[in-house]
């Protein structure tokens, strides 16, 4: 509690996104060839459709990283005061996220590239808090 009292914004903010990057993590894990096969339909008709399960190993992988790195930066956070770690996977999010955001304008879907965006504005406030 005294680590939530001492840095407010910035643990809610990477407890908001650990759960948002763990979640999508697991969801691909544990439903591969549904989500491949729903992405084959979503991308079917873009110059992207036979890279689809590489981008989607390449997200997977970016997510877990992004959600160690977060879950380790609460850590050195508490234990050493070093917010380093915490942005390197908040920076890791924003990354994933942009990768996210170009795969649904190639597919030209707009609403959720607008949800995108603003699981985006709250990585970049963390990065934003993380580094102030």
């Amino acid at each position: 509690m005294e680590l939530l009292n001492k840095y407010p914004a910035q643990i809610l903010l990477l407890i908001f996104l650990i759960i948002t990057f763990l979640i999508s993590f697991l969801e691909k894990v544990f439903s591969w060839k549904k989500t491949l096969e729903q992405l084959k339909e979503q991308f079917k008709k873009t110059f992207v459709y036979q890279l689809i399960p590489v981008l989607l190993l390449t997200i997977t992988v970016l997510e877990f990283i992004t959600f160690v790195l977060m879950s380790l930066g609460i850590y050195y956070i508490h234990i050493k005061q070093d917010f380093s770690i915490a942005l390197l996977g908040a920076e890791f999010g924003c990354i994933t996220l942009l990768f996210l955001l170009i795969g649904q304008r190639i597919a030209k879907d707009y609403q959720s590239a607008t949800n995108i965006t603003v699981y985006f504005i709250v990585n970049i406030l963390a990065v934003f808090f993380l580094t102030s």
